[in-house]
């Protein structure tokens, strides 16, 4: 039986447009799969001086500080141009023209910190492009620049009598030594970095048990033990400078809150008195070298990671899982630092 009407007729002619379809693919040496598979229209890309400014926007506060003056320098270098366009050849002249023209300073080690820091810059605004659909992960320039190798750091434990010349030369100098030798206590007994310092709230602190809440880069928290003393001296600290409980606890006497300029002229200034301050270009963040030293000589490299406050997934491997300290055994290890008792330290061994 011969089947007639609409459905007849339109079969074949559609069938036929298919065949020729295919053997036109076949010829252009393609599949319905290559097809498929072709990327969708992106929209127009974003120029450098459009895009910055919502990728910074986006990131936190220290990723900001990291990376801001460098964004700024693309900027001033690229901005009309669409973050697209840059080739990674263009990319390594950059990094060059940026590593030639970095600000020498005794510690310099020829620009490779500023080029380390412009590839990681470039690198956090282009993942928020492939992230927001402006580049393809394959066309994406910076994938193709190799960032330069971290060098050792110099940085190291400073020596006990070196420790105190530093404390004495901040408590008879400056116009603010009770703020200066808080500072220089409290990353002491901590380890913590500056930006947790400077997040400290009077409401972190629990005086019951000795502790204070710390905030610090990666959005990390811990609670880390304190000594006695310093907790009296952070409660009076806040308590005389009118520190709100819920706004930043280190502050001038004026009640103003300090910045990360005030460590800058701390050490300014301990380097007048101590030549060899000024000669190794120490920062408060060879005090948190020389406290984690110091436990982990003492107490082992447990201790020393959690007291550090790094995460498991920073080192270690998997066994930090299982021998990861409790914060007792942190509050052990201040109260033989400091020699002060601890509401939470054990003296019970193994």
């Amino acid at each position: 039986m011969t089947i007639t009407g609409p459905g007849a007729r339109s079969a074949a002619p559609g069938q036929a447009v298919v065949d020729a379809a295919m053997l036109v693919l076949e010829r252009m040496g393609l599949t319905p799969a290559d097809l498929l598979a072709a990327p969708a229209a992106r929209p127009a890309a974003p120029t450098f001086a459009q895009y910055i400014p919502v990728v910074s926007a986006l990131v936190s506060d220290g990723c900001r500080r990291a990376y801001g003056s460098y964004w700024n320098r693309v900027t001033d270098q690229w901005g009309s141009r669409r973050i697209d366009e840059p080739t990674p050849s263009e990319i390594r002249q950059l990094v060059q023209h940026v590593r030639a023209n970095v600000v020498p300073r005794r510690n310099s080690r020829g620009g490779r910190s500023a080029a380390e820091h412009l590839i990681a810059a470039l690198r956090c605004m282009y993942k928020h492009a492939e992230e927001d659909g402006l580049i393809n992960p394959a066309d994406n320039p910076d994938r193709k620049v190799q960032k330069p190798r971290r060098l050792p750091s110099t940085r190291r434990a400073v020596a006990d009598k070196r420790l105190a010349e530093i404390n004495n030369a901040a408590a008879t100098t400056g116009d603010d030594p009770e703020l200066d030798t808080l500072l220089l206590r409290l990353h002491t007994e901590t380890a913590c970095r500056r930006g947790g310092a400077l997040a400290l709230r009077p409401q972190d602190l629990d005086p019951e048990q000795c502790l204070i809440l710390l905030r610090e880069k990666g959005e990390t928290v811990r609670w880390q033990p304190v000594s006695p003393t310093l907790m009296a001296a952070l409660l009076a600290h806040a308590g005389e400078r009118h520190a709100p409980p819920d706004g930043q606890l280190l502050r001038y006497h004026n009640g103003r809150h300090i910045t990360y300029r005030r460590y800058d002229h701390l050490w300014e200034r301990v380097g007048r008195y101590l030549p060899w301050v000024r000669a190794q270009q120490i920062t408060m963040h060879w005090i948190r070298h020389t406290t984690l030293t110091w436990v982990e000589r003492n107490f082992g490299y447990a201790v020393a990671k959690a007291y550090a406050g790094h995460t498991d997934t920073d080192d270690g491997g998997a066994t930090a899982t299982y021998v990861r300290a409790t914060a007792h055994e942190v509050a052990t290890a201040l109260a033989a630092l400091t020699g002060e008792p601890h509401p939470l330290a054990t003296q019970e061994g193994w």
